[in-house]
């Protein structure tokens, strides 16, 4: 029989900045996360892994935790029977310059031929800052992805396999907190290609993957109509949680995420799509849906959504 063809996607993290429980941090998920974990499950700082055949594997964004993601889940790790030095990760794309999503570049500085694909935006971050000319551009080159244009990622895949491929779009957002330029006015700083979401397939299934949004207008909406699969921004449950919880200063909207509840919430936004599956990732620590058979859970299962976990894999 012929070998069935999959589009694979493990979820290596789930969190938002500081995962679950955050290292300085004593607010209720963090301390439950600690002290009873079985409650609120622990966390690391979100990012995807994807492969279009099992063999190689392309990261949407590099999480601080990346060594420790990789340590976790054995199809990420070097082949025992390859080189003394390889691996199965051929490819970096990222939807920011967030450190969440960037820091983990460090990690893969160790000599190992891979791309990184990214908007003009945040390649220039990462043009600026030299601590990530460790990454060997003669090993490491930086390919810039235009918006709305089809980009491959992977080799070609054996047999007639395809090959991996991600459309980059713009989603209404916010730049990363340490470029923020606060004489700017509302917008900070904020230019296209900041913030993107990206359109996923192997030729055959395709899904969507926004880890950050500020909003959902009528240009998303649309996009994400009839899509199979959404991983979505869960940062926050509602816009105010980080201020009544004594956390932050900082609204939601001040951090260019949009909260799940609420009349401009996701939930609201995105409950008359027809999307077949739907996945919150890169949820904050405040957020209560991270505690298990808490009411604000409950609603958002109620309302068709799962909420991501560390390991976590669907096959489409």
């Amino acid at each position: 029989m012929p070998e069935q063809r999959a589009l694979i996607i493990r979820v290596l993290g789930s969190a938002a900045g500081g995962g679950l429980p955050q290292w300085n941090c004593r607010g209720t998920n963090s301390e439950l996360a600690r002290r009873e974990p079985a409650k609120a499950i622990p966390r690391t700082q979100s990012s995807l892994a994807v492969s279009a055949d099992g063999v190689s594997w392309v990261l949407l964004n590099a999480s601080p935790d990346l060594r420790e993601q990789i340590g976790r889940n054995p199809a990420l790790q070097p082949d025992p029977t390859g080189e003394l030095r390889n691996s199965p990760i051929i490819a970096v794309v990222l939807t920011n310059a967030d450190v969440d999503h960037i820091a983990g570049l460090l990690t893969l500085r160790e000599g190992h031929p891979f791309t990184i694909h990214a908007t003009s935006r945040v390649l220039e971050v990462l043009a600026a800052n030299p601590v990530f000319n460790v990454l060997d551009p003669r090993m490491v080159p930086r390919l810039a992805m235009q918006l709305n244009e089809w980009v491959p990622v992977t080799k070609p895949c054996r047999q007639g396999f395809g090959q991996l491929t991600i459309r980059p779009f713009a989603v209404p957002g916010k730049i990363a907190l340490y470029l923020e330029d606060t004489s700017a006015g509302p917008g900070l700083g904020t230019r296209e290609g900041d913030m993107i979401g990206l359109e996923v397939s192997d030729g055959n299934a395709r899904f969507h993957f926004i880890p950050g949004c500020a909003e959902v207008d009528a240009d998303l909406s649309r996009r994400l109509r009839q899509t199979s699969l959404l991983f979505f921004d869960g940062t926050l449950f509602s816009d105010d949680e980080m201020l009544t919880q004594g956390l932050s200063q900082k609204t939601g909207r001040r951090m260019g995420h949009i909260s799940m509840s609420g009349p401009g919430g996701s939930l609201a936004a995105l409950g008359a799509l027809d999307i077949d599956r739907r996945v919150y990732i890169h949820i904050n620590n405040s957020n209560p849906v991270l505690r298990e058979g808490s009411p604000e859970r409950a609603e958002v299962e109620r309302q068709g959504w799962e909420i991501a976990f560390d390991g976590m894999e669907l096959r489409l």
